[in-house]
């Protein structure tokens, strides 16, 4: 037996045995594509996927499981996500053979006004506390996904969370070292302290933490629904703290939340349909950058050439100009035409503007118009071949820095991505919701679920779902090793709060690429540095082979999750 497992991963170079350090040899590959029948989870933590899995096993629906994996990272991952937090979800229903889209993120309080942030002498919305809050919209998407499609109870469903929250759950170790981090601002409020730090302590990985302020949050709302939250003592309790600490929230700003249906939109990239939410999100940035280097050949030039991703990076340039000037809550950007952005026309036009052999130092947005015409991602697929692609986020790590009394979850932050610029579509007003950075993606191919995928990481999630989706579609990686190959990030775009790009920005890259390819792109223009893999996301992935029958689950090394199956 142990000679069979030594030459799975081994070949004969010059007659001699040579065994493999990676899976299939690759030495970007850390792991293997996790492949099961029935159903899959993948997501940032191992808890969370065995939280879902526990819940398909017991006879529910993706959309339930989806629920209980979530649930499951706001308590085991509370920096990233949770009940203070905003949702977007991409689900396919195989019943209806249709794809949902849902955006469950929250509106700024009515009494957020531009000139309530003027009169105060700022220039820009705080990037934590209490007046960078807008109404969390985990919940009511929560409600929303269950109503339309839940089958277990909310109680079974929540039953996994509350469970690691009153008996522990261990510190791992990518999250421990945030948690580790951050320790000193944790220990700044009170009721930070008490939920967060135990005994006062800086927690040490490995160790068990709990979190019964939480439990009791999860088990209020399992027992009582969405309207615990917004319109019950969690509301009042959320209200009570922002008047105690200086914020805007008013019990009407909670009990007039809701989330909304949307229509997915999308664009064929090579035969493959790629599907995104529309704005306030980022993600019809993916669809303009694909259409934008579909007229290129990506495949002969090789993924990680000095060619490639100097237009990689000009045309992420070109879609973040737009992204800055036209990406806004639709309620009130009523003349952006989302068609136009997300069109192969307008592509055209944009690709016309990028120099092969010199970086931009920087691009005007182009003109959208009518012409009268930190973060969680996790996805799920079941037995009868639901898929859910959903991922939710706090914004920044611990949001606004702020838990609300003994609700035991940080509030975000996603109020700081409005502009105090007079006129901008994503200008701060009344009931309104932010810009918003997290994307689910999911791609179809003949009219079937494929690929249903995200990558973390805030101005990075679109520049990752295009490089793994060339990954795989032009490069022909498998799931695993098109999420875990080395990847760029450009940085320094125009932005959605008022910064404009007038430099060309900088370009980052993971180690691993040679020199000379860092000295190509200096030539054509581009500030080049290396980052490390935090600045790089993280990446979950679930790919459905029809062919075979199969799910196809990656996780990538850059997190502390899994993609596990049965």
């Amino acid at each position: 037996m142990g000679w069979m497992l030594i030459m799975l991963g081994a070949s004969l170079a010059g007659g001699e045995l040579v065994v493999a350090s990676r899976p299939a040899g690759n030495p970007h590959q850390t792991r293997s594509v996790v492949m099961a029948k029935h159903g899959m989870v993948a997501t940032s933590h191992p808890l969370a996927v065995e939280a879902g899995l526990s819940i398909l096993r017991a006879g529910g629906n993706a959309v339930d499981a989806a629920i209980a994996a979530n649930a499951a990272l706001g308590v085991v991952e509370p920096m990233s996500c949770g009940l203070g937090g905003d949702l977007f979800a991409i689900v396919w229903e195989n019943k209806s053979q249709k794809l949902y889209g849902l955006n469950a993120s929250g509106r700024s309080p009515y009494a957020a006004t531009r000139e309530y942030f003027l009169q105060k002498g700022m220039n820009s919305i705080p990037g934590s506390g209490p007046l960078s809050w807008s109404v969390p919209g985990c919940v009511d998407g929560w409600n929303e996904l269950h109503q339309r499609f839940g089958s277990k109870s909310l109680e079974e469903i929540l039953a996994p969370a509350i469970g690691y929250g009153e008996e522990g759950f261990p510190l791992v170790e990518l999250i421990g070292a945030f948690w580790q981090v951050s320790a000193p601002n944790l220990a700044r409020l009170p009721d930070v302290k008490k939920t967060f730090l135990p005994d006062g302590k800086l927690p040490r990985v490995g160790q068990t933490l709990r979190n019964p302020y939480q439990a009791a949050t999860l088990r209020m709302i399992a027992k009582e629904g969405r309207d615990a939250f917004y319109r019950g003592p969690i509301a009042q309790q959320i209200v009570d703290y922002s008047q105690k600490v200086g914020g805007l929230f008013t019990i009407k700003d909670f009990e007039d939340h809701h989330s909304d249906w949307v229509a997915p939109v999308s664009t064929n990239y090579r035969g493959y349909d790629i599907w995104e939410l529309p704005p306030n999100g980022q993600g019809i940035a993916v669809l303009t950058m694909l259409n934008i280097l579909e007229k290129y050949d990506i495949r002969a030039m090789g993924p990680h050439s000095p060619e490639f991703l100097h237009l990689f990076v000009e045309a992420k340039k070109l879609a973040y100009e737009d992204r800055a000037r036209w990406y806004a809550d639709p309620d009130f950007a009523k003349d952006v035409s989302i068609a136009r952005l997300i069109s192969k026309e307008y592509a055209d036009q944009r690709r016309a503007l990028i120099d092969p052999q010199k970086g931009a130092m920087s691009y005007e947005p182009g003109d959208a118009r009518l012409k009268q015409g930190d973060t969680v991602y996790l996805t799920v697929v079941d037995r009868d071949r639901n898929v859910v692609s959903l991922i939710e986020s706090n914004f920044a790590g611990w949001g606004s820095g702020h838990v609300p009394g003994d609700l035991g979850f940080p509030l975000q932050n996603r109020g700081s991505l409005f502009t105090l610029e007079e006129g901008h579509p994503n200008v701060v007003a009344p009931h309104k919701r932010p810009f918003h950075t997290i994307i689910p993606a999911m791609a179809t191919k003949n009219g079937k679920p494929w690929l249903s995928f995200g990558v973390m990481g805030g101005d990075m999630q679109p520049q990752g779902h295009v490089q793994v989706l060339l990954n795989i579609i032009d490069h022909q990686m498998n799931i695993q090793l098109a999420g875990e190959a080395i990847r760029c990030r450009h940085d320094g775009s125009s932005t959605p709060t008022g910064g404009r790009m007038t430099d060309g920005g900088e370009v980052l890259l993971e180690a691993g690429l040679p020199e000379t390819t860092l000295k190509h792109l200096r030539d054509k223009g581009h500030r080049v540095r290396l980052g490390n893999p935090s600045e790089f996301g993280g990446y979950q992935a679930i790919l459905i082979d029809e062919e075979n029958g199969m799910l196809q689950g990656a996780s990538e090394h850059r997190k502390d999750g899994a993609a596990a199956g049965y």
